[in-house]
């Protein structure tokens, strides 16, 4: 009985691994063409987990990783009685939040509205003003930011003192710093943004709204039963991105920003580990820092598929 067993598993592992040479045979340019990608996510995104265990042990350059002394949560223990922990949270979240809230629904909007208009060369037009701000680099926004709020030469303090107010440093200001960041986002993102919801738009079957029409719709009628519905699974599967990276709020362009006059509204966990990592060589701080963000952003991920699966029945997996 157990040699008949071993016969059929036996057998069952050949007839697998002759399918799978069948398959590669005869789809051998789909294989080729997956190479790269999957090297790329093993060699820059799966080994570097390995450095996680950082985040355990005492760790020192010259006893590398595996001979550092492990820590247990130390440093995890560390951070969470650091007094600027939960300030820490609080910033990231408040930003992240605000950020989706505004980010999301404005290129739905934008596509919608651009899905209506007729006139070809008025879409083109808006389109590529809307989508131009998105090749502007972080570096050069950021300039321009600093330089439209500026105290004494800012275009927006101009047009203040013109109209008789006072002139305001506005990057000096901790309550508007949330406000620079999210909506010059908005301003560069939003066009490129909609370019994915324009490219669902356009799959929507074209007898919905001969049916639509027939049936009397009116234009806000069609939006809400046509093309929402139409929409639907991409913008469930971008709002579940977005929150799965609600902790990993922007490194480079919160940091080009900061000032030590709205540092207590813009330090977030990202450049907390920039500084306590890099900057101060606090290696093993700064990796707990990272992987409890990680951790929770993988939660995050998770439980908003499973609430998008249970509510639309749309979902990553």
């Amino acid at each position: 009985m157990a040699k008949q067993q071993t016969l059929a598993i036996s057998k069952r592992k050949t007839g697998l691994r002759k399918r799978a040479v069948r398959s590669f045979r005869k789809h051998w340019q789909f294989y080729l063409l997956i190479i790269p990608p999957v090297l790329y996510f093993i060699i820059f995104k799966y080994i570097p987990m390995f450095g996680s265990i950082i985040a355990f042990k005492d760790y020192s350059v010259v006893q590398g990783i595996l001979g550092s002394p492990w820590a247990g949560f130390k440093y995890f223990k560390m951070f969470f009685d650091n007094p600027m922990a939960w300030s820490l949270i609080k910033n990231t979240m408040v930003l992240s939040l605000y950020h989706i809230a505004v980010s999301f629904p404005l290129p739905i909007i934008l596509a919608l509205a651009l899905n209506e208009i007729r006139q070809g060369i008025f879409k083109r037009s808006v389109q590529m003003i809307t989508y131009a701000p998105y090749f502007i680099s972080t570096v050069v926004l950021v300039s321009m930011i600093i330089m439209l709020t500026s105290p004494r030469l800012g275009i927006f303090n101009h047009i203040l003192e013109a109209l008789g107010f006072h002139s305001i440093n506005f990057m000096g200001e901790p309550g508007m710093f949330r406000s620079i960041y999210v909506w010059s986002d908005v301003w560069q993102n939003t066009g490129y943004s909609a370019v994915v919801y324009l490219a669902a738009l356009a799959g929507i079957d074209p007898a919905l709204y001969e049916a639509a029409k027939m049936d009397g719709a009116s234009r806000f009628q069609k939006i809400i039963h046509v093309d929402l519905p139409g929409i639907l699974p991409a913008m469930t599967i971008i709002l579940i991105l977005t929150v799965g990276n609600l902790m990993a709020v922007g490194f480079e362009k919160i940091y080009l920003l900061q000032n030590p006059l709205n540092l207590s509204a813009s330090e977030v966990l990202a450049t907390y580990v920039y500084k306590m990592g890099l900057l101060n060589a606090n290696f093993s701080f700064a990796t707990a820092i990272g992987l409890f963000n990680s951790v929770v952003n993988l939660i995050l991920i998770l439980f908003a598929n499973v609430l998008a699966k249970r509510i639309s029945g749309n979902s990553l997996w």
